[in-house]
Formats: C-alpha cells, structure tokens, sequence
C-alpha cells in the first residue's frame, strides 16, 4: 500500500516522520493524533493514544526490502510460540508513505524491571536453536549494507566523511579475510540488552527484526563482548551471566577484532544521523568519532 503525504526536500526529522506516520495511519484506519514519538533512531517509534499500537516509520524506501523481513520474521516467531514483538494483524504492512515504509506493531506493555544480559545469552541461544522455515527468505548479514547511504546523507563535516570512507574500505578488506567455523542459522542482527523487553507479566521478548538474517551467531555475540571489553558498558559479572547463558565467549575468537572494529564502526554512523536533532546527540557523535580516529585511546562512548 503507497500513500503520498509528506513534504520532500527535508531530511529524516522528527517532524518529518510525524507527518508520515499520521498519514500512515489514516491509511489502515488508525486514529494518529495523540501519537508520541518515544524513539528517533534507524527509525521513529510513535506510541499512539488512541489504540495499543507501535507504528515504526523507516528513513526511506531503501529499507523497504528489511521492513518486510521484519513483517515476516515476526509472523514466523509468532508461530513458533518465541517470544517476540508481534506486527499488528489483518493490516497490509507495510504502508509505504513518500518513500517511507511504516509497519504497525502490538504495543509491549513493560514491567517494573529491565532485562538482564543473563536473558540476552539465553535468549540469543535458543534463537539460533531455531530452523529458518523454507518460506521466509533472509539475506545474509551486511555490516555495510547502510553505510553508504548514511555517509552521504548525513550532516557532519566533510573531513568526517573522508575518515570514514577510508576506514570503510578498510573493514571491508579485514572483512573479506574473515573465516568462520559455526554453522549459519537465524541471526537477530543487532542482538542488545534494548532489544529485549520485559512485560508486565515478567516475559522476557525480543524486539526490533530489522536487521534479522540467516548468517553466522557470532554477529549477534558481537554486540555485548564489544560493549563490555571496549567500552565497559557491563560489569564483569554482568558479561560473565552473558557469557554462561550463551555458553561462548566471543573475546576469545581470531576474529574479534574485526568485529569490534566493524561494530564500532556501525555504533558511529548510526548516531551521525541524528547529530541535528540537538546538541546532546551531537556531542555524543564527536566523541566517538575522535574514539575511531584513535584505536589506542580508551572509549567514553555513552550507551544511547
């Protein structure tokens, strides 16, 4: 389903994706007037008032293709009985709107507690337990599948961009020296501790399906053994209840280092393009990014 509704010649804003998600809601015939955005990131999340709903507005048509992934991979968790974000039923998702697509999800009503890195390790090892089925076709992980569009899109000085085209093509050689010896399966892709939530009920629930492929387990260990040994955004205890959970940990494998190198990457350009959303996060991108022109230098990157 296409609908036109916003104003071209802006950038990816909040105010932008306001104006999408209403029209997008109007579409399936959902009341968008009290909807609150709880989330600018890779997408906007607006929360609406009117109905227990999640309406997730994607940054252009070019993620159209992953929209579609996450609408099936969550009907696919959903028969499985894993316990996952479900897309909202009987609605023909996603909704493309001026080039944007918009999926509509079952709000996550949260409990009192947040998830721990114990239940990530858990959580991730029965994901990857799981059998892709025939039907669901997944593409393989691409650490630099965004990468590209983001340098060229983003507003920062152009200095940046050329530090971090040239360190761009130098993930990509140490990437295609990569060797792995685990079997592929299931992958989350951006396998966090805030891509978990805990419900009301105490259940413990897996979100965000984005960058869901059928590759290798190690993308989604890479994550946490990058948080806790680069950045030190865990405890040690914290890790080691990961780390047994999951039963690997991936500080210990030839290839970490390209993979730290990839997820610092990707944790920076990620940010880079929100930095004139306001100063806060713009301080947050100058701090990492004097982190990537330093490998040496100790990370006082902030969780965000």
């Amino acid at each position: 389903m296409a609908v036109d509704a916003a104003r071209s010649g802006e950038g990816f804003t909040s105010a932008r994706a306001a104006r999408v998600m209403s029209a997008a809601c109007r579409a399936v015939g959902l009341d968008g007037r009290d909807a609150e955005l709880i989330r600018l990131g890779e997408n906007a999340l607006f929360r609406l008032g009117s109905a227990p709903v999640i309406v997730r507005v994607a940054r252009g048509q070019e993620w159209l293709p992953k929209a579609r992934i996450e609408v099936g991979v969550s009907r696919w968790l959903a028969e499985e009985g894993f316990p996952a974000a479900r897309v909202v039923e009987d609605l023909e998702q996603p909704v493309l709107v001026d080039g944007h697509p918009v999926t509509f999800w079952h709000l996550i009503v949260e409990g009192d507690r947040k998830a721990t890195y114990g239940e990530l390790g858990g959580v991730l090892r029965d994901l990857h337990s799981l059998t892709v089925p025939d039907g669901l076709q997944l593409p393989s992980f691409d650490p630099f599948d965004k990468q590209e569009l983001r340098l060229d899109r983003a507003v920062v000085p152009e200095d940046d961009k050329v530090f971090l085209r040239k360190r761009w093509r130098e993930l990509r050689d140490k990437f295609a020296e990569l060797r792995f010896e685990t079997p592929k399966g299931p992958v989350h892709g951006d396998a966090h501790v805030q891509n978990l939530m805990v419900d009301h009920r105490g259940r413990v629930i897996l979100i965000d399906f984005e960058a869901f492929c059928f590759d290798h387990p190690e993308w989604d260990l890479m994550v946490t053994a990058v948080e806790h040994h680069s950045l030190g955004w865990q405890t040690d205890e914290q890790y080691a209840d990961f780390v047994a959970a999951y039963g690997r940990d991936l500080y210990d494998w030839h290839g970490y280092e390209t993979l730290r190198g990839l997820q610092e990457f990707g944790m920076t350009t990620w940010l880079m393009q929100n930095v004139q959303e306001d100063e806060r996060t713009a301080a947050e991108y100058g701090r990492r990014i004097a982190g990537l022109r330093n490998d040496d230098t100790p990370r006082d990157w902030r969780p965000w």
